[in-house]
């Protein structure tokens, strides 16, 4: 008795969670970020940014539905291509026209490959849906290769700038806090997604799949749901992207940037949401150091480190200052709490 009362107290004031301390530090260190850097800097941090989008969408799908996907880039590159066509052929670079178009082009994209790879009258192997997907990020490439009206191999260049209003919106530090706005946003619903109804639903699939479906749950139909998000994701991202850098190309949408977004998550650390930025900052930041140093070799370095993080480091970066019960599938307050999916019981955690 005595030491269930000592007990006690531990459950009922239970550690704090690291995750939402780093989403606020991030926050204010991204938000005060303009006032120090140069010109050049702003730039490089704005194309951050943007890849942080395609980044949580994948690590939604993957860390949160279990659903391999490598086509993260087609919706990407997809939506790039969209907005660069209206904005060169019809004139329209409103920002209230363009970023809608993007996302929904995303949206749309990635709900017909889920038609395909997800729907189908059997449930799919992770395999199938990774091979599928991929597929769909190859052929996207060669697409746009292969048809003249996208520019062949030469994309789509000097792209309109974007209009707010009567304001055009360059490279500068108006533009890197509409990426930080939109990423912000992005993380809310993110974050929603996995906390709600659908999250916990989802939490269930990734622990009994079979018996979710016993259950009478449509589990490829949640799934195909949230693959359809995070593809709106990526073509909102995508559609950022595209006036950011002023120009598209092929490789948007092709299997080498797909790859790169699956490193970025992995070696942040999938399902938290926040490690996937984590994953996009240290990388890029890496990226360049190395590149601007070690011109010949850094591919080399970098492809080394990325391997000895993932060997010995398999929860990624994050898994350096979160622990396992804080990550996957967790819902309510760290407290020992136990809520029910399909009558399997799953942890309660912050």
């Amino acid at each position: 008795m005595g030491a269930a009362r000592a007990a006690a107290p531990a459950r009922a004031f239970p550690r704090a969670s690291m995750i939402p301390v780093l989403e606020v530090c991030l926050l204010v260190i991204f938000a005060g970020l303009p006032v120090v850097l140069k010109d050049f800097w702003v730039v490089f941090v704005t194309r951050v940014l943007i890849l942080t989008l395609l980044s949580l969408s994948f690590d939604l799908v993957w860390g949160f539905a279990g659903i391999m996907s490598f086509g993260q880039a087609l919706f990407f590159g997809a939506a790039g291509y969209g907005v660069a066509l209206v904005a060169r052929d019809l004139g329209i670079r409103a920002i209230w026209v363009v970023l809608p178009l993007a996302l929904v082009i995303g949206l749309l994209l990635s709900f017909l490959i889920a038609c395909f790879v997800l729907l189908g009258r059997h449930p799919p192997s992770i395999i199938f849906v990774a091979l599928g997907t991929l597929t769909g990020s190859y052929a996207g490439d060669r697409l746009a290769r292969g048809w003249y009206y996208l520019g062949g191999q030469n994309g789509i260049p000097s792209i309109p700038l974007m209009m707010a209003g009567r304001y055009e919106l360059g490279e500068g530090v108006a533009y890197y806090y509409l990426a930080l706005v939109t990423v912000v946003g992005a993380y809310l619903v993110c974050r929603f997604l996995v906390r709600s109804q659908l999250g916990l639903a989802l939490a269930g699939i990734r622990i009994n799949e079979a018996r979710m479906a016993f259950f009478g749950y449509k589990v490829q139909t949640l799934k195909a749901i949230v693959f359809s998000v995070a593809g709106a994701i990526a073509g909102l991202a995508g559609g950022l992207y595209a006036f950011h850098e002023g120009f598209v190309w092929p490789n948007m949408l092709g299997v080498v940037l797909s790859t790169q977004i699956v490193l970025y998550a992995l070696f942040g650390g999938v399902g938290t949401l926040i490690g996937s930025v984590i994953g996009v900052v240290v990388i890029e930041i890496v990226s360049f150091v190395l590149a601007d140093n070690y011109q010949t070799v850094w591919p080399i370095v970098l492809g080394v480190l990325l391997l000895l993080v993932i060997l010995f480091r398999p929860g990624g970066l994050i898994s350096l200052l979160v622990p396992e019960r804080e990550r996957i599938g967790a819902f309510g307050a760290v407290s020992g709490r136990r809520k029910h999916v399909g009558g399997e019981a799953v942890d309660g955690a912050a």
